[in-house]
């Protein structure tokens, strides 16, 4: 279902600021929300690449600043 490039996907982002793409045509799971871009799954997948530097999730970020 994800590897199709015949449909629009959205790039969405969870609370701990971690990004994936979704469908557009369905609703988003509990905890994500639409992070603006949206296309084909490779456009979206590209995105993610430049705009997710950090794969730590937000808390452990936090964390680990607070611990600086």
């Amino acid at each position: 279902m994800f590897d199709s490039n015949d449909i629009t996907y959205l790039v969405v982002i969870n609370d701990e600021k971690q990004y994936s793409i979704w469908p557009a045509h369905r609703d988003l799971p509990l905890g994500w929300h639409k992070e603006g871009k949206s296309g084909k799954r490779e456009e979206c997948l590209d995105h993610i690449e430049q705009v997710w530097t950090d794969m730590r999730p937000l808390s452990l970020r936090v964390r680990m600043d607070e611990n600086v």
